[in-house]
């Protein structure tokens, strides 16, 4: 009796023509961290270096992923590429139970600044239901001063105990900066004289926390603060573009990594 091989019934599946995450901008795809049981970034081989991190499942298909807990956070070196980005696109996934304290996911660290270089965080005020998602970017490295682009706070549905996507992008020649939750806008903002974007002396960043959070802190600006906390769950697949991916890119790259594929 012969087998059912599905594959040989099956199309593969297809979304707006990419099969695999993989297929999406592959040559502008300069930072990847796939925290599978690694915390290098695979493309430039830049390591961090964890604080109370361990590695559980990732999402769907991906393997691990990086493992937070109260205090816990990951410190790296920025790759090059990123320092040197203008336009750019930022996608990372998560699971994590409510907040406790304004929680930052993704942090490009500004040693000189309160605020990160680049920030993506839940703030204070989130509900069983619902979260308060904020992005900020500031424009000037490792400089006190410049220009800060603030996103939020959006009011995001059932964000909690489940994988979801954030992604950000920043159009260097407009200066607007757009942000996705699972692959739709959910807002849209143009920063009067923000460009250009130099992150050429941006040398930290951390992941599970807000750049002060550390210990030491990032930033000779701030130590700990009591309202701010940690990830106290799973973020997986950060990807880092260096120009703006289009909304159907986003959306397909979302759906194809929640796919597994």
């Amino acid at each position: 009796m012969k087998t059912f091989d599905a594959k040989s019934y099956a199309p593969p599946l297809n979304i707006n023509g990419f099969i695999s995450a993989n297929q999406v901008a592959p040559t502008n795809l300069v930072a990847h961290w796939t925290f599978n049981n690694t915390l290098a970034d695979s493309i430039s081989g830049t390591k961090g270096v964890a604080t109370g991190t361990t590695f559980s499942g990732g999402i769907k298909n991906y393997g691990l992923a990086l493992q937070g807990a109260n205090n816990a956070y990951v410190v790296s070196n920025v790759p090059p590429a990123v320092q040197n980005l203008h336009s750019f696109t930022i996608s990372t996934w998560y699971n994590m139970p409510l907040n406790v304290g304004a929680t930052g996911l993704i942090g490009i660290a500004n040693p000189q600044g309160f605020w990160g270089n680049f920030d993506i965080f839940f703030d204070n005020g989130g509900t069983a239901t619902t979260g308060v998602l904020k992005v900020h970017v500031f424009n000037n490295g490792a400089s006190s001063t410049g220009v800060d682009a603030w996103e939020g706070g959006y009011t995001v549905n059932n964000p909690w105990n489940s994988w979801n996507n954030i992604a950000v992008t920043y159009n260097d020649t407009t200066s607007t900066v757009i942000v996705y939750y699972n692959g739709s806008k959910i807002g849209t903002n143009t920063a009067a004289g923000f460009a250009p974007l130099n992150w050429t002396g941006a040398k930290q960043m951390v992941f599970g926390a807000l750049q002060f959070q550390t210990d030491p802190s990032l930033t000779a600006a701030t130590g700990s603060q009591g309202w701010a906390g940690y990830v106290a769950g799973s973020m997986d697949e950060v990807r880092v573009y260096n120009r703006v991916l289009s909304g159907i890119e986003v959306s397909s790259l979302v759906a194809l990594q929640g796919k597994g594929k």
